[in-house]
């Protein structure tokens, strides 16, 4: 055991002096936990350090005297294989991108991701990570069985069948109802997309949204603020035995790493130095999108590789809410003091049934917002945050937010459901943290 610092991918959420620990089994995970009870600390899983927030942020709540980190980068792997009803367990530590690989290895694959895999799966569920599709849900909806390791070191098993409440809780459970050990995914046979990506005027798109979300299994969009156009980008399966056909190693190498991380990274830089050169800068950015139309195992169609440094906030809204919100923000990045340097992103979502989803009860649009590391932001999300909450917007749980329990229990048919469990799980708030109080009451 180590007492370490502790700093998030995007440099929003720290902490220092807490107690880490790096279980390797259940023994060893139940251990930690109830040690850390003992001694009257909290607990916190680190997961990969991809959420925005500071939601996995290893600080203790008021009511314990100090924090314990636990790092389940030695607590991963696929366990078991139900390959008759689909479903494979992993544990709760395994980043998305090793059981991706694993599931291919399997002839297996997740129907959707998001476009980041370096998240933990155990992570990815708690915050509502999703990908886009308008009849997909995100990671949670994927998930038939969980295996929660409480404050008292029990092990819990939930599933539609078996404690059917805490399952309804703990699919989107913000790590505040115990460590999520195991989870158990419903997948699909191996498949590939063909991916299509092309510039369009942004008003064209806002025009024909619907068509385009429901024409398609994956339609997302960027939008650079400051200029009037979006990459639009396309995902659908390939038939059964259809062979997929990859973008050229070299033309790859040159369009996602050199053009879309290193010279993007250095425009960005620059835009840092010089913000007066940042709307001329977007719209040098928009124009040199080009289409390309490629086709791969899905989860290379999905991922894309992330080396530039933002940070970021999202907000879900009634999907039929979309083109106004953009429509609103657009006109209000020509009011900012500091100009916005990175694009929005758009997302689609079917809806669902978790109590905490972002996309609970409503077909819904994602709405993402970013900004280059280190610019001014606070200006751009509140603008943000304002337009979103107008629309009945509910916050990604993983990102950049400035609502609290008393906001978000409006948003929520099942929130004081959720208490509830949480209550009757952890009522000492070991698992709890300061970020928690503020979203989730003390």
């Amino acid at each position: 055991m180590t007492l370490d610092t502790w700093t998030n991918w995007a440099a929003t959420s720290s902490a220092t002096g807490q107690h880490t620990k790096r279980p390797r089994d259940p023994r060893e995970i139940a251990r930690a936990i109830t040690d850390a009870r003992a001694e009257g600390h909290s607990v916190r899983p680190l997961g990969s350090g991809h959420s925005f927030s500071d939601i996995a942020a290893p600080r203790p709540p008021r009511n314990r005297t100090g924090a314990v980190a636990l790092d389940l980068s030695e607590w991963t792997g696929i366990t078991d294989v139900d390959r008759g009803n689909g479903l494979v367990t992993a544990r709760g530590g395994t980043p998305l991108h090793q059981l991706n690989a694993g599931l291919d290895e399997l002839g297996l694959a997740l129907p959707n991701l998001g476009d980041i895999d370096r998240q933990t799966i155990a992570g990815a569920v708690s915050t509502g990570t999703h990908g886009t599709g308008a009849r997909l849900g995100g990671l949670a909806t994927l998930v038939r069985a969980l295996e929660l390791v409480r404050a008292d070191g029990s092990v819990l098993r939930c599933s539609p069948e078996e404690n059917p409440e805490v399952f309804d809780a703990a699919r989107v459970g913000l790590g505040a109802l115990g460590l999520i050990s195991t989870v158990t995914l419903r997948c699909v046979p191996a498949f590939s997309l063909a991916a299509e990506e092309r510039p369009l005027p942004l008003d064209e798109v806002l025009r024909d949204f619907d068509r385009h979300a429901d024409d398609n299994d994956h339609f997302e969009f960027y939008w650079f603020p400051h200029t009037a156009r979006t990459l639009v980008k396309r995902n659908n399966r390939l038939p059964d035995g259809a062979s997929p056909r990859p973008l050229h190693p070299v033309r790859s190498w040159l369009e996602y790493r050199v053009l879309e991380n290193e010279l993007f990274g250095a425009v960005c830089r620059l835009g840092r130095r010089r913000p007066g050169l940042v709307p001329g800068l977007n719209r040098l950015c928009a124009a040199s999108w080009s289409g390309r139309s490629y086709s791969d195992r899905a989860h290379r169609v999905f991922v894309t590789g992330r080396d530039v440094r933002f940070v970021e906030s999202e907000y879900a809204v009634p999907r039929e809410h979309l083109p106004a919100v953009l429509t609103e923000l657009r006109a209000a990045v020509r009011r900012l003091e500091h100009p916005v340097m990175f694009p929005v992103e758009v997302r689609l979502a079917a809806a669902d049934d978790i109590w905490l989803s972002t996309a609970h009860d409503r077909p819904t649009a994602y709405v993402a917002v970013h900004q280059f590391r280190g610019m001014p932001s606070r200006e751009w999300f509140d603008t943000f945050e304002r337009i979103a909450r107008a629309a009945d917007g509910r916050p990604h749980w993983g990102k950049m937010h400035g609502l609290s329990a008393a906001q978000l229990r409006d948003s929520y048919p099942r929130f004081d459901d959720f208490l509830r469990v949480r209550e009757r799980l952890d009522p000492e708030r070991v698992f709890g943290n300061p970020h928690l109080e503020r979203v989730l009451g003390e």
